[in-house]
């Protein structure tokens, strides 16, 4: 409901706008508008002095719980571009799609192009609730997949997290190279050089984390916390244990999820319990004080600090430092 007030109100500025207000200026740049961190700097680094590239969802924010605001959809509304996801958690977007997206020149959900891994339960993982169903704040069993998952097939849920894998990074910047050449094809050949240019970077992050891999003398990471790793791990083959799956709600295990982790950290000597950003820490806390583990933060880059924000961090920067969190987690 609060979606639906806020498109209507946003249809209703939008509308006033047109009707006498002053418009923003026009800096004559393409105009790119990024749902999640990852697209948003993926798309900065394309679109360099041609494109002008917004971040939906603030840094410092939960992605999984984002509710647009009448400003974010009147964001959307006037870009030239439009990336997001396209997973159950951006189910919102369709609804301001739906209520005034033709007039935007490329849309894109960049799950749409890829090849999907399956959410999948861990040995010791809890079921959990999901963070998908905004509507009733994260209400796992009343789920409708039919009308908010087009990726969805009967019970099939996908995890969502693709940029996390460098290789599929490279893929999903071809998709955003090409959609910017399409909204602006006077600055392509500028779109693709700079596409060619990032991607070599993060072909060259992908050998790091594959040598730190070949290197580490196990192959298991262990995270007291959520778990949006899974297609990093099936990129450079590594297993793991986790308390919740990637877009779960919760943040209190049950005993059995927590003992069962103390026992394998115990008896794996799993130097290293993983949590990701804007986590509170707890269970990789209590994993750590008994079993003698570090707790170090592995980035999934769905969000980003505000710190490391306002620091103008980036996607590689933040990569870099998985690649040190993995070779501590490794040894």
């Amino acid at each position: 409901m609060r979606r639906i007030l806020a498109i209507g109100l946003a249809a209703m500025l939008l509308a006033l706008a047109g009707c006498g207000a002053a418009p923003e200026a026009d800096s004559g740049k393409l105009q790119v508008v990024a749902t999640v961190f990852p697209y948003y700097d993926f798309a900065r680094a394309i679109g360099g002095e041609d494109a002008e590239v917004t971040l939906l969802v603030a840094a410092g924010r939960e992605a999984h719980s984002f509710e647009p605001t009448p400003l974010d959809v009147i964001k959307v509304w006037r870009s030239d571009v439009f990336l997001y996801n396209g997973g159950e958690s951006e189910a919102w977007v369709e609804e301001i799609l739906d209520a005034a997206g033709e007039n935007i020149r490329e849309t894109v959900a960049i799950m749409d192009g890829l090849a999907l891994l399956e959410e999948e339960m861990a040995e010791g993982m809890q079921e959990s609730a999901s963070a998908h169903d905004h509507e009733s704040h994260h209400d796992h069993d009343e789920l409708d997949h039919d009308e908010h998952d087009d990726h969805d097939d009967g019970e099939i849920e996908y995890d969502e997290h693709v940029w996390t894998s460098p290789v599929m990074a490279c893929g999903i910047c071809q998709t955003i190279r090409d959609a910017l050449c399409r909204a602006d094809p006077a600055h392509a050949e500028g779109y693709t050089a700079r596409a060619e240019d990032y991607i070599a970077k993060l072909q060259d992050l992908d050998a790091q984390f594959r040598e730190v891999v070949a290197g580490g003398r196990r192959g298991t990471l262990v995270f007291g916390d959520r778990f949006p790793l899974l297609y990093f791990c099936r990129t450079y083959g590594l297993d793991y244990r986790a308390a919740f799956q990637g877009c779960a709600a919760d943040t209190e295990p049950r005993l059995g999820t927590l003992q069962y982790l103390i026992d394998y950290v115990g008896q794996e000597e799993i130097p290293v319990v993983y949590t990701i950003e804007l986590s509170s820490h707890k269970i990789a806390d209590a994993i750590a004080e008994t079993t003698g583990a570090a707790v170090l933060t592995f980035e999934s880059c769905q969000t980003v600090s505000r710190a490391d924000y306002a620091a103008g961090c980036t996607y590689l920067d933040l990569m870099e430092r998985n690649v040190d969190a993995l070779r501590e987690g490794l040894r």
